[in-house]
Order: structure tokens, then C-alpha cells, then sequence
């Protein structure tokens, strides 16, 4: 069984106003407004100095002690995207982080194909391969979170969400005794795969749609878990706006003080790293203890809806 042996995550030290962040972008103050009042953004992390590289090694020291003595273990290095490209060509930032954490032996490669939902997807393969390996204490590290570039689609995505930098690594293992993957649906809406560049009808079509599909992920992730969804302690949501998540709590009667959006205001969407963001958060605050069950869940633009079930 899949399990989470560490996670480590990475803010940078900059928090920025979204006002200011998202000046001379063409977004009107009634947008913003907009992202204030009812997405509930506030603030974004950022650093306009750091590569994308410098980001992952400053969060990849936070599992500096688990690392020790068992770097030969570690077999895959994955980045899990958002995005088709992390970095301006011909800079390749996860095998420049292979290089410098000492773990040339590793099979080093990218995901992208579930956009923001692209991070449980990164641990769903990160278990299979895992499974396959003959050495039980075998190990795969894999980051989220990237770059906010200067590029429309980086800094912020329409009537949703505003994008910030924080990042996550997190050190899987095929047997453990907490954060055990009890198991993972996802399903791809292919007729919006052109997001978010949607025709007008497109759009509203995937308005309508969103709350039921996420729904159906996590009756289905639940389902396959062998649980309800009142023995889910917490659900640690993808940032996309405080409103997507009040919808989708009433659509399946899950109270809202139980999907946990105490980040979404002051780290933005931090690509595929909010749930994880939010692990460590809920952990630190005690909002995770030992046996409760809980969910990560995400959307990524394509349309991919994705849910993930633990026990702590």
C-alpha cells in the first residue's frame, strides 16, 4: 500500500497583496474586487529573484532528515506540472535538483497531463512503479508547485483563481504506517479540454458541470476507500476560489468547517501543491490526528477532476 513517508513544503518570503500582483495585467479593480470578496484571495507568496530550481532545493531540505544515509534508495525523482513547460528552454530545473541532492542513479521525468490534478496523479505512478520494485524499502520524491511567469496563463486564471509560488516534495514509499493511499478516482471531461480558452457556451457548460463532477470523484474515491463521506475528517482542496468549494459543499451536504481553506487566502493557487500545502498546515495545527481519514482533491483545466483518500 502506497503511503506519504515525509512532506515538506516551501513558501516564498514575499507575501504580496493580489492587488498589487496582479497590476498592469489587464484586470479590472471590479476583478479584483471580484477575487477579494468572493474567491476570497487576499495575499500571494512570491519571489521574482528565485528560479524555479532554487525553489524545489529550498523545499526538498525539509526532508534533509529523512533523506540521510538513504539516498540510494530514492529510485524516481517526479514533477508533477501544471503546465506543459516549467521553465524557459533549454533549463531542465528537476534534473538540475537530481543533480545537486546527490540522486544521479534516479529515473528522473515530468507529468503534466492532469494540469493542477496533476499531483495525485504524480503519487498514483509513483506507487505503481514502486510496487514493481523489487527492493521494499524503495523510495520517489516528487515536487509541486512552479514559476508564476510573466505569462497571462501563470499569473492568474479568469473569474477563478490568482496563482502563487508555493511548492511541496513529498517522499513516497510503498509500505509505512500513517498517510496509507486507501485509494484515487479521476475522470477527464475531454469536450473542455480546451481550457481556458472556452467558448462562451463551453463555459458556462463547465460552470454547470464542476460541482457535479467533483462530486462524483469523491463519492467514488470514498467508495473505492470503503467509507463515507461523513467518516472524512478533513478534505484538503485544490485553491481554486473559497466559492468553487462552498458550492460543491452543499451539492453533497459536507460541512464546510471540514474542507480546509484556511491557506487559500494568504498562498493563493499554488499550482498542484495546495493540498499539500494544506496537509502540513492541518498537521501542524492538529486538525489531523493519528487514524482519521481524509481526502486531497483537485481540478485541473482540461477538465481532469481528481480524489484521493488517506488514513493518518
Amino acid at each position: 500500500m502506497t503511503c506519504l513517508e515525509a512532506v515538506a513544503t516551501y513558501l516564498p518570503p514575499r507575501s504580496i497583496p493580489i492587488d498589487e500582483a496582479l497590476a498592469g495585467l489587464d484586470v479590472s479593480d471590479t476583478q479584483i474586487r471580484l477575487f477579494r470578496r468572493f474567491y476570497g484571495f487576499s495575499h500571494i507568496r512570491r519571489d521574482g529573484q528565485a528560479r524555479l530550481a532554487d525553489q524545489m532545493l529550498s523545499t526538498a531540505a525539509g526532508l534533509e532528515e529523512q533523506l540521510r544515509g538513504r539516498e540510494k534508495q530514492v529510485r524516481y525523482i517526479v514533477q508533477a506540472l501544471t503546465l506543459p513547460v516549467a521553465a524557459p528552454y533549454p533549463t531542465n530545473p528537476v534534473h538540475e535538483v537530481r543533480r545537486a541532492l546527490g540522486l544521479d542513479h534516479a529515473a528522473t521525468f515530468c507529468l503534466t497531463q492532469h494540469a493542477c490534478a496533476t499531483g495525485l496523479l504524480a503519487l498514483d505512478v509513483c506507487g505503481r512503479l514502486l510496487a514493481a520494485d523489487s527492493d521494499p524499502e524503495a523510495l520517489a520524491l516528487v515536487f509541486t508547485g512552479e514559476k508564476a511567469y510573466n505569462a497571462y496563463s501563470q499569473q492568474f486564471i479568469v473569474d477563478t483563481a490568482v496563482m502563487g509560488e508555493g511548492m511541496a516534495a513529498i517522499l513516497v514509499r510503498r509500505n509505512g504506517d500513517h498517510d496509507r493511499i486507501l485509494s484515487y478516482a479521476t475522470r477527464t471531461h475531454g469536450q473542455f479540454n480546451q481550457a481556458p480558452w472556452l467558448s462562451y457556451e463551453l463555459a458556462r457548460e463547465f460552470d454547470r458541470l464542476y460541482p457535479e463532477a467533483l462530486a462524483e470523484v469523491l463519492r467514488a474515491a470514498v467508495d473505492d476507500a470503503g467509507l463515507t463521506l461523513d467518516d472524512i475528517a478533513l478534505i484538503l482542496p485544490h485553491h481554486v476560489n473559497q466559492n468553487s468549494w462552498k458550492r460543491l459543499s452543499k451539492q453533497i451536504g459536507f460541512p464546510i468547517g471540514r474542507i480546509f481553506l484556511e491557506n487559500l487566502p494568504v498562498t493563493g493557487h499554488c499550482f498542484c501543491a495546495d493540498p499539500f500545502l494544506n496537509y502540513r498546515t492541518a498537521c501542524e495545527t492538529g486538525r489531523l490526528r493519528p487514524g482519521d481519514h481524509y481526502m486531497m482533491a483537485s481540478v485541473g483545466l482540461g477538465a481532469t477532476f481528481s480524489a484521493m483518500v488517506f488514513r493518518h
